[in-house]
This record gives C-alpha cells, sequence and structure tokens, in this order.
C-alpha cells in the first residue's frame, strides 16, 4: 500500500527550485479601436437603435463622464452585418 504524501510535501512538489522570473508584461489589444466620444454612434447604429434618440442622449452622456478615451472592440461593423444574429436578442448568435 503506498504511503499518504503530507500537506508539506505536495506544496514543496508545486514550487518552483530556483528564482522566479518575469519573462514579458504585455497588453493585447485589438485592431479595432472607436474614440469614445463617438461610441454612442456606433453603437446605436450597428445594433440599428438609432430611432431610440432619448436613449441616445442619455447613453451619450454616460460615456462623456466615464473618462474613458478609447473602446477597443473585436467584432467589426462588417463582421455584424455578415452575421445579424450576433446583435440580435434571443436569437442563436453561435450559428455560423
Amino acid at each position: 500500500m503506498a504511503s499518504m504524501a503530507s500537506v508539506e510535501e505536495i506544496r514543496n512538489a508545486q514550487r518552483a527550485k530556483g528564482p522566479a522570473t518575469i519573462l514579458a508584461i504585455g497588453t493585447a489589444t485589438p485592431e479595432n479601436c472607436i474614440q469614445q466620444s463617438d461610441y454612442a454612434d456606433y453603437y446605436f447604429r450597428v445594433t440599428k437603435s438609432e430611432h431610440m434618440t432619448e436613449l441616445k442622449k442619455k447613453f451619450n452622456r454616460i460615456c462623456e463622464k466615464s473618462m474613458i478615451k478609447k473602446r477597443y472592440i473585436h467584432l467589426t461593423e462588417k463582421m455584424l452585418e455578415e452575421h445579424p444574429n450576433i446583435g440580435a436578442y434571443m436569437a442563436p448568435s453561435l450559428n455560423i
């Protein structure tokens, strides 16, 4: 019968031997960048909600007060046009 390892032995087996080193620090951002000042227009255009003018004004105020300068977005307008279910409520968006 094999003997059970102690908690200390398990911890020591999981630790690295030698000094720890950080090899690199990086930031990955998508290529698509939208200025925060244009974000409300972009959002309401791609969701086909431009007729909701009061909501758009409110959303614009939220964007202005957020102190965010840029938004990086994976989905492009072209991608959303090609696959309209991505932005449709309760639609099976991943069935491509």
